[in-house]
């Protein structure tokens, strides 16, 4: 004990001189006034206890040692959440960077947001402190204060539109590439979670934010995911890279602030953001039924409500000074967000899909008097817009996907139409990206979509801006280009609503964030809002059949004459060419089509022999408005035609047994087993057939597995209702798929060993059989790979194989996302390959090094590839996506900067792809897809296809 007394500082005689000694006189006064004093406050303190506490003789109480601080409790539970009153006399963003240097963008077509989205504006915006300063028509005295260091931007009349905004995305907490060390999404401890905060698991050095502020993207709603019911709270989020680069940093007015003198609370309460979820996620993980869920819910509010009622009844006796017997100011740190989720302090963001979920949370919002802010996913909400408007407070946003529908059962009903359903009922439409099921970085592209499908070209713009800022309460700084705003806009290279929009600049508080973008030259006609068809009929179908519209097609006449056709594509042995165009100055020049029993029989103009000769017959006519004939697509990379419902495994073809995992049995064939894809195709399914209404006749598609060695692919028509239907098959078996990836187990250079054996050992059965074909070069090896290494090792073992056998063998890498680093090894290697994204996400390892195209880099992969004389197709990755893929390759070839033509974009997408699968083509003309407005890799309609080898003209 002395020797810690050693160490302890001797306070007020250690190293400090003595003070000089008092006049004794002076210390007898000071003493005397002391103790007066003493004295005085001794008397006080005993009056007011006497006054207050008393000994009960006047039935006074005791006033608690914290009573101002409940008070101050008390006063904050009255504050109402949203902007100080004088937010919009601010000079700097509370996010301002100092140095950042004043933008004066000039010439530009201004979407402000305003005016229900309608409002547009020719003229200049200011932006100067991290907001904006001006829009409009500026003088030159008005940036004179400036000087040089005003950057100057000519927009060049190019559109400028607020950034954009998502309102459902798990960027940073479920990072990319996705890693075991960096999945913060989900908790799994429980249902019911309310305590848990998305910023606690905020990764800044997720790869998205890169790419996603490259799509336009400047907000985000960060929400913990869907595994529970109340899964925790969202937060939102700038993505720009915050110069303390920290998560906190990157907050958007963040309801955790401690410093008072940054955010006081009790003068304006910032919005929380809270994330529910109901229907088959909580059950599935949990074994709930929707039942258990429902319950998990209402005993989580009922223990929120509770403590409400007792704050509630605590403050009204405590601010009347009736303080006996109340006790300790009733909180719970785990249950205060719920609470302010019933105090409407706190924005709930409910992922839910079906009528029954949707009705379950309306009646849970009643009960407890709370609203719900928006309904996401939420793929039934345009079958019940009445059921919406009956939830408490307000009717919810319903954010949406565009075409996303069918992978599991609650989304099975999911229909394109949804946007613009709801819109006409009055409901707020929101597009998001639940990125990373999404990538962010196209957010605007689903705005795009439900444009096409019927979405007014205002309320499909503010889905992505200004609508999702008012749904999570900071609209009254995002969301618009105003005065006084954040200065967070994208200057776009083409309308925003035109396909394959391109941000030339994005700021997010008047920062730059685009170092050297790549710009892309785009025609005039994209700076105007697409002109797109008519589809009300589908839509009321789509109501009509409660979700789910017959989708088969009617069949026409003998004789069909498509008239006022501007482009015929047609198909050749390798290619596509462009057979017939329209004088483009001559509206009267388009050609007319004559079609008998599937085939065409002329292409000239009204005046034409044939065309007169059809006049005689009993023909069907059909005006496609200046639109065109085209190949129709093929389809490859999903399990299109193996499955109906992904998640439901009753509705899929399932997943082989692969030999490097698993022990094949005899009956199958042992190690010489070898699957077709042929034996377990499913016609008829949703997704097909919507990809057929959409231009996609064809789909090839391999067994489905999750290893190794997956079997052999097949063509089959789209349209077809069953096997034994005509022209239903149209090849059995065309090439051997395989899969090589880096699983953990088996190795890669095991897998890589198995396709050395399998190419120069011995290999018995169909497998066999098959492998002889490969190696005799009658058949194709279609290897899915990602990584680059591992395609190099795959073109080193060709190598090593074809000098082996004395001849070059059939190779097609499929997926290929870094591909584009080999492209001149591939080209020599004569190697095919399927890009699978046509717009890359570096989702795992194996897919970082993507090239990203346009603004980050100068082109695509594809470009890259058919530079270096790379055959390349494209296919796509979910069953769904098939329906795009004209858009896909639209993309594409604007991304080319003019580099592909139509003709061979439409070629990536048809004859490349059959080609690298070994599908050969008989002597019949290929399918025909009419497109009525304009051509297939745009937002035309399509109205027909011709399809000779099953000898019919289909009509939509």
């Amino acid at each position: 004990m002395a020797a810690e007394e050693a160490k302890l500082p001797m306070y007020g005689t250690s190293g400090v001189s003595a003070a000089p000694a008092q006049p004794p006189v002076r210390r007898r006064l000071l003493r005397f006034v002391l103790t007066a004093v003493l004295c005085a406050v001794v008397v006080q303190y005993a009056g007011l206890y006497s006054s207050l506490a008393g000994s009960g003789r006047d039935g006074a109480v005791a006033v608690p040692l914290r009573a101002q601080e409940y008070l101050d409790k008390c006063h904050l539970l009255t504050v109402k959440p949203g902007p100080p009153p004088d937010f919009h006399t601010r000079t700097h963003s509370d996010r301002f960077v100092p140095g950042t240097q004043p933008v004066l963008i000039t010439n530009a077509t201004i979407w402000t947001g305003r005016s229900n989205g309608l409002e547009v504006i020719h003229g200049d915006l200011l932006l100067h402190g991290g907001i904006i300063r001006r829009v409009g028509h500026l003088q030159q005295s008005a940036v004179e204060e400036f000087g040089a260091d005003l950057t100057r931007v000519n927009a060049e009349g190019k559109w400028v539109s607020p950034g954009i905004v998502d309102l459902h995305s798990h960027i940073g907490v479920g990072s990319s590439p996705e890693l075991d060390g960096a999945d913060d999404t989900n908790s799994f401890k429980g249902p019911v979670q309310p305590w848990l905060r998305a910023l606690d698991g905020l990764n800044t050095h997720d790869d998205s934010y890169t790419t996603s502020i490259a799509g336009g993207v400047t907000t985000s709603l960060v929400l913990p995911g869907s595994a529970n019911a109340i899964g925790g709270q969202g937060v939102v989020i700038k993505l720009r890279r915050p110069t303390d680069r920290s998560p906190t940093g990157m907050l958007l007015e963040s309801p955790y602030e401690t410093n008072k003198s940054v955010y006081d609370p009790s003068v304006s309460l910032r919005y929380r953001q809270m994330k529910h979820a109901c229907g088959e996620n909580p059950d599935g993980i949990y074994g709930f039924t929707r039942m258990d869920t429902a319950w998990a819910f209402r005993q989580a509010y009922e223990k929120a409500r509770q403590i409400k009622q007792s704050q509630d009844e605590f403050c009204a006796k405590a601010v009347n000074g009736q303080w006996a017997g109340l006790g300790e100011f009733p909180e719970d740190l785990q249950w205060e967000a719920l609470v302010d989720v019933l105090r409407g302090r706190v924005k709930v963001q409910n992922h839910c899909y079906e009528t029954i979920d949707l009705d379950d949370m309306v009646r849970l919002t009643n009960e407890f008097k709370f609203s719900i802010a928006a309904f996401h996913h939420a793929h039934e909400t345009y079958l019940v817009p009445d059921t919406l408007k009956a939830a408490y407070g307000h009717p919810p946003a319903i954010a949406l996907f565009a075409t996303n529908a069918r992978y599991k059962r609650e989304s099975y009903r999911g229909s394109e139409f949804a946007p613009k359903i709801l819109a006409q009922n009055g409901l707020q439409v929101v597009m998001k990206s639940d990125h990373s099921v999404l990538d962010s970085r196209f957010l605007l592209y689903e705005a795009q979509q439900a444009h096409y499908y019927g979405l007014s070209h205002n309320l499909a713009l503010a889905a992505v801006t200004s609508t999702p800022a008012r749904v999570m309460g900071q609209d009254h700084r995002i969301g618009y280009l105003s005065e006084g705003y954040d200065a967070d806009l994208v200057l776009w290279d083409s309308h925003p609503l035109a396909l394959g929009a391109t941000p030339q600049q994005v700021w997010i508080d008047g920062i730059p964030q685009l170092n050297a973008p790549h710009l892309l030259t785009k025609p005039p006609a994209f700076q105007t809002p697409p002109v797109v068809p008519d589809f009300d009929k589908e839509a009321e179908e789509t109501l009509k059949h409660d979700g789910l519209p017959p989708l088969e097609p009617k069949r026409s006449r003998d004789v069909v004459v498509f008239m006022n056709v501007s482009n015929v594509y047609l198909r050749e042995e390798q290619g596509v060419r462009q057979a017939f165009v329209a004088e483009a100055s001559d509206p009267l020049s388009g050609a007319v089509v004559v079609v008998r029993n599937g085939k065409v029989a002329c292409i000239g103009s009204i005046a034409s022999e044939c065309a007169v000769a059809a006049q005689t017959e009993d023909a069907e006519y059909i005006d496609l408005e200046g639109g065109a004939l085209s190949p129709g697509l093929v389809t490859v990379g999903s399990p299109l035609g193996l499955e109906e419902i992904t998640s439901e495994e009753s509705t899929i073809d399932g997943y082989v047994l692969d030999p490097l995992t698993h022990s094949v049995p005899e009956i199958v064939g042992g190690d010489g087993a070898l699957v077709r894809a042929a034996d377990g195709l499913l016609y008829g399914t949703r997704d097909a057939l919507y990809a057929y209404r959409y231009g996609v006749t064809t789909g090839i598609v391999a067994p489905q597995t999750s290893g190794f060695l997956a079997g052999l692919n097949t063509a089959f028509s789209t349209a077809a209702r069953h096997r034994l239907e005509k022209g239903a098959l149209v090849q059995e078996a065309g090439g051997l798929h395989i899969a090589i990836h880096p699983t953990g187990t088996p190795s890669v250079s095991t897998q890589i060993a198995a396709l050395r054996h399998l190419l120069l050992g011995k290999t018995t059965g169909e497998l066999g059989l098959w492998v002889g074909k490969i190696k005799a070069g009658e058949a194709p090896l279609v290897i899915a790979v990602e990584s680059a290494d591992i395609i190099a090792s795959i073109l080193s073992l060709k190598a090593e194989v074809e000098a082996n056998l004395g001849r070059a063998i059939q190779a097609t890498l499929i997926g290929g996302h870094e591909a584009h680093l080999l492209a001149k090894e591939i080209g020599e290697a004569n190697v095919g390959v399927i890009i699978q994204q046509t717009r890359p996400f570096p989702n795992v390892w194996e897919k970082r090094r993507i090239l990203p195209g346009p603004p980050l880099s100068e082109t695509n992969a594809v470009s890259v590839l058919l530079a270096h004389n790379v055959t390349v197709g494209v296919g796509v990755v979910e069953a769904w996506m098939a329906r795009n893929t004209r858009l896909d390759i639209g993309w594409a070839a604007l991304e080319s900067d003019g580099q592909i033509r139509k003709a061979d974009a439409i070629a990536l997408a048809s004859v490349n792809v059959e080609m690298l699968l070994g599908i050969k083509t008989d002597d019949l003309q290929g399918d025909l897809v009419a497109t009525r407005g304009g051509d297939l890799l745009d937002f035309s309609k399509i109205v027909g296809v011709v399809s000779p080898r099953r000898g019919v003209v289909d009509i939509f």
